[in-house]
């Protein structure tokens, strides 16, 4: 699976891959980005709402809608034709039921798993997710050149603040905030640290990756039947790999709005121990 952002790749690059027997997928923030992700030929669109945490996956910064999580994955499952994953504000199974009633195929979860032990999140990331009262996120150009949301902290405030001088355009502001942060670590300064949250990061649970799927599958259950819980999964982004094993192992997957029969071909390179549905085995 090859998963771009903040825009599409050239044509010959996705001939290549395709023919690689890759499973492209996309990110989009509004209706026209994900009709341009489809009409590229790309097999999975993300539906990244505005409750996202991490890199606004926006193509045109100019353009940024800031559409809501369940209202944009409604818009594209029912404007589009490929499978639609609901990511940004999603931290337990009643949401990921709520977006798979709207028509997702599946959900995109990262804030989520933060406090895992598998995370490679910081033990000020951690600490300020265990105490959350008080904090709040922001959509900021400062930490990268580009739209992120993370936890308000002076960092935030003093160089992406109004009045502020114009941020450099990604990748010059994303280097000269990496230096920032790795100085102000080494004097143990936190407050020019990123931390990176959607906004529904004080719903967070601090436990092992795999229970923590576990608990996802359970409350999905309870929220929206068995039926429907036992072939739905969380797709986990920008956590850990550790996590993204958990999913593979709790051997639960997307039962509806896959690739139509003539795409299915593509996925009959992925391994059994991707653990689709018995029926599915046979891409």
């Amino acid at each position: 699976m090859v998963s771009v952002h903040f825009g599409l790749l050239e044509p010959s690059w996705l001939a290549a891959l395709r023919g690689a027997g890759c499973v492209l997928v996309a990110t989009a923030t509004s209706l026209s980005e994900a009709l341009a992700i489809e009409a590229a030929g790309f097999d999975v669109v993300v539906a990244q709402g505005d409750e996202a945490g991490g890199h606004r996956d926006v193509f045109d910064q100019c353009e940024e809608l800031a559409i809501g999580t369940l209202a944009l994955t409604r818009l594209l499952t029912l404007r589009l034709r490929i499978p639609v994953v609901a990511a940004g504000g999603i931290m337990d199974g009643q949401g990921i039921a709520a977006v798979l009633r709207v028509g997702a195929a599946g959900a995109q979860l990262g804030t989520a798993f933060v406090l895992c032990p598998e995370s490679s999140a910081t033990a000020h990331h951690r600490q300020l997710l265990r105490q959350p009262e008080g904090l709040r996120t922001a959509v900021t150009a400062a930490l990268s050149g580009r739209p992120v949301r993370a936890l308000v902290n002076r960092y935030v405030e003093d160089i992406g603040g109004a009045g502020h001088p114009a941020v450099p355009d990604y990748p010059l502001a994303y280097a000269a905030a990496i230096s920032l942060h790795t100085a102000a670590a080494a004097r143990a300064v936190q407050d020019y640290l990123v931390n990176l949250a959607g906004q529904g990061f004080a719903l967070a649970r601090e436990m092992p990756a795999a229970r923590r799927v576990e608990t996802l599958v359970t409350e999905m259950g309870g929220a929206a039947g068995s039926a429907q819980s036992s072939h739905a999964v969380a797709l986990i982004s920008g956590t850990s790999c550790a996590s993204r094993k958990a999913v593979r192992q709790k051997g639960v997957a997307p039962e509806r709005r896959w690739p139509p029969a003539r795409r299915r071909a593509r996925y009959r390179h992925i391994p059994a121990r991707a653990a689709f549905p018995p029926a599915r085995r046979d891409w």
